[in-house]
């Protein structure tokens, strides 16, 4: 696991934030599918995702044009597809600029 390395702001986040269903047959399979893909996108820049009962994914992108083809990917449509009939109970996406962001590494402090 590690922090996505990002460029100087502005760029964007696209958080993603979930509940899921009891059935989650396939979704572990897609959640890596969509994984693969996702990294080949123009203008995407790294993701983080975390699930303790509640999933989050937070995505970052150069554009809001790239994070909009993205949505449009035929694949990623079929997942947003099963995620709405079959695996989640709630989500939410937000969509954020970045205008500001500074980093700790105990290896060199605040950066």
């Amino acid at each position: 696991m590690k922090i996505a390395s990002t460029p100087d702001p502005p760029y964007y986040a696209v958080i993603f934030t979930n509940l899921l269903n009891n059935d989650s047959e396939g979704y572990s399979e897609m959640a890596e599918l969509m994984e693969s893909l996702v990294i080949n996108q123009d203008g995407y820049l790294g993701h983080e995702s975390v699930r303790d009962g509640m999933g989050i994914t937070v995505s970052y992108w150069d554009s809001l044009e790239s994070i909009k083809k993205w949505k449009m990917n035929s694949e990623h449509l079929l997942a947003q597809k099963m995620g709405r009939e079959k695996w989640y109970k709630q989500f939410k996406t937000r969509i954020c600029k970045v205008e500001r962001d500074y980093e700790f590494d105990s290896n060199f402090g605040v950066i």
